[in-house]
């Protein structure tokens, strides 16, 4: 090892950001003075926001996270081995940024406006959030020891090579340098990859017939322009990247949205707008986020899915070995709101009720009985079911039939996010966040032998997750609502089917809610992100080492019993690159974190006091890597 370790982290993102702060936090303790560490920070996109984050976007495109919610740093309830460092919510430091040194005024006036004019409660927009994490970059780079320099590279690797007993070297594409490094740390956050086999026939037939295609794409990066006035545009996909879209396509292109006197919006066309016809296999847009906060207590989470949840020694089934304590914990957050916030709508004492619902499994016909008695009105009973399949068995008799039946299904959407009478929506929220934390710290632990339950947490789960739990803010479903009026947009219904219609060279929607109809466009949208394939990856760096055979994807079984590749490079539980060269044993010398590894923690930010699984997992990373670089100086 050369007399300064050398550590690199390629990606600047929040990701790269987070990891470098727990750097600065931890290096004093596992450092000792005698030791010098050199951390060079690569990205081709600006540091601390990197590409998804960057300021460079169009002030539409919002987080779907409230200011108060989106912070960087550790707190007293992060469960970890390093030191604290607390640090201002994304609020609290657009409030005064001067206040919270090193300070620099931001550079783009807009920005600085957005910043000055931004309430916690408020949704920011994207590049707002650029300016917080640049701050929290030049925030660690200050409280980085004397012993420990950080170089910054605004570059892309293309290549990395070296033994894994040797140095590892580095290849940077633009400046040719080469770094030798004693560690890496692939922080690439989310990934383009080329279409996949799945977009090949209605790439040709878009070709074919002189029609328009968008594949899976970052709504901020793709190209709209083919997506002509007036043209009638079938779009899969209601969740965030439909709303982005929504936005860039109308008031991206001069639409205004008023507001109404009696509430509500109306939009203002500018008559470049494409007319759009949307559908998903929920047929309805994610919830919309609350708009009040808890009326009881906090409900004391976990309960029934903690690290000492019982599973068996060797397959674990998601439906049979989970889901029942997750879905049991869902129901414990959610009444236990309702029981305290909201007393005079239940019927039973808390603590009786609590006795009987801990003693009867989730799918239990008594489980069931109880809650009836204790939950006098339906409507306050939390149905799991109807709310990941709102619209199942929806059949309808008209295209206006439909789009009233979808309306309302907003409105009321709408209403029950404003409204306090429902804060055990949130209850169940704040459980849904606990579950999935936990199930980062619970599946490493436990081997998926059955392979279909990594399947159904990337799938089923995770879409569940984000349609309950992470939507958009309220007021962009009153914009759907505006566009629906304005006759702009069309919603089709649940699982939607989009056939290719040689003959007249169109793209055929059509649900099962409304027998019959078929509606045909001239282009498609699939409006959701790419998954991630390392077959496919557009990063260099990562095609350079599945060629060589140094990385490799997870193997996974679907609940149907196919077999295919998640996508995701194959990680140990310490976020150490599993590398086929070696028999698939830990590459010493290379770690990997985030969004394409299957540690399952991609999310880089998070809400202040939640023990966030990315934090924890930053947190232990750069405790090993200095210990490790200790051990070997």
């Amino acid at each position: 090892m050369s007399a300064v370790a050398v550590l690199v982290v390629i990606g600047a993102g929040p990701r790269g950001t987070g990891l470098l702060e727990r750097i600065a936090a931890n290096a004093p303790e596992l450092l000792g003075p005698g030791v010098e560490l050199d951390v060079h920070l690569i990205d081709p996109h600006p540091p601390g926001g990197g590409r998804i984050w960057r300021n460079a976007q169009s002030p539409l495109l919002r987080m779907n996270s409230m200011a108060e919610d989106v912070t960087m740093f550790t707190d007293e309830r992060t469960t970890m081995d390093g030191p604290v460092r607390p640090g201002p919510s994304l609020a609290e430091w657009a409030a005064d940024p001067a206040a919270h040194p090193p300070y620099l005024p931001v550079e783009d006036p807009a920005v600085a406006g957005e910043l000055r004019d931004l309430a916690s409660t408020d949704f920011p927009t994207r590049r707002a959030q650029s300016g917080y994490l640049d701050w929290v970059l030049r925030r660690a780079i200050a409280e980085l020891p004397e012993n420990v320099r950080l170089f910054l590279h605004q570059d892309t690797v293309r290549e990395l090579t070296g033994e894994p007993d040797g140095p590892q070297l580095v290849h940077l594409a633009d400046s040719g340098t080469v770094l030798s490094a004693d560690r890496v740390v692939l922080a690439l956050g989310h990934l383009d990859s080329a279409p996949g086999p799945d977009t090949a026939e209605p790439r040709d037939f878009a070709e074919r017939h002189g029609r328009t295609y968008q594949p899976p794409a970052f709504t901020a990066d793709a190209d709209l322009s083919g997506l002509a006035p007036g043209e009638h545009v079938v779009v899969r996909g209601l969740g965030l990247a439909f709303v982005d879209l929504v936005a860039l396509l109308t008031e991206g292109r001069g639409g205004r949205f008023t507001p109404l006197p009696g509430g509500g919006l109306r939009y203002h066309p500018s008559g470049r707008e494409p007319v759009l016809y949307a559908g998903s296999r929920r047929g309805v847009p994610y919830h919309a986020k609350t708009g009040y906060r808890l009326q009881g207590p906090p409900p004391p989470l976990p309960r029934y899915f903690g690290l000492d949840l019982e599973l068996p020694d060797g397959h674990i089934e998601f439906k049979r070995d989970l889901w029942p304590a997750m879905a049991k914990e869902i129901g414990f957050a959610y009444y236990h709101e309702l029981f305290h916030g909201h007393p005079e709508r239940t019927a039973l004492p808390w603590d009786a009720f609590l006795a009987d619902y801990d003693r009867h499994p989730w799918h239990s016909p008594e489980r069931a009985e109880l809650v009836a008695t204790a939950v006098p009105d339906p409507e306050d009973r939390l149905d799991l079911e109807r709310l990941d399949r709102p619209l199942a068995d929806l059949r309808v008799g008209s295209p206006a039939e439909l789009q009233q039946h979808l309306r309302s299904h907003l409105r009321a959407d709408l209403a029950r996010r404003s409204d306090l009478r429902h804060s055990a929506d949130l209850g169940a929220f704040y459980a849904l966040l606990s579950l999935y934390g936990h199930l980062i710290h619970l599946l490493p632990a436990h081997p998926l032998t059955a392979r279909s339950t990594a399947a159904e947490l990337d799938g089923w789960w995770t879409g569940f997750f984000s349609f309950y739990a992470s939507g958009p803010p309220g007021f962009r479903l009153e914009q759907l609502l505006a566009l629906s009026d304005a006759g702009l947009l069309h919603f089709l219904g649940p699982d939607l089917r989009v056939d290719l219609d040689e003959e007249r060279g169109t793209f055929r929607a059509s649900s099962p809610a409304l027998p019959g109809h078929h509606v045909h466009g001239t282009a498609l949208v699939d409006a959701f992100l790419p998954r991630h394939d390392l077959s496919r990856t557009n990063d260099p760096l990562l095609r350079q080492l599945r060629r060589d055979g140094r990385i490799d994807e997870e193997l996974l079984t679907d609940p149907d019993g196919h077999t295919y590749r998640s996508g995701l490079i194959r990680t140990d539980p310490d976020a150490r690159i599993l590398d086929p060269a070696l028999d698939g044993h830990p590459h010493p010398g290379r770690t990997a974190l985030g969004a394409p590894t299957t540690t399952r923690a991609p999310a880089a930010f998070a809400r202040p006091r939640t023990d966030a699984p990315s934090f924890r997992q930053n947190d232990a990373v750069a405790r090993r890597l200095l210990t490790e670089l200790q051990k070997e100086d």
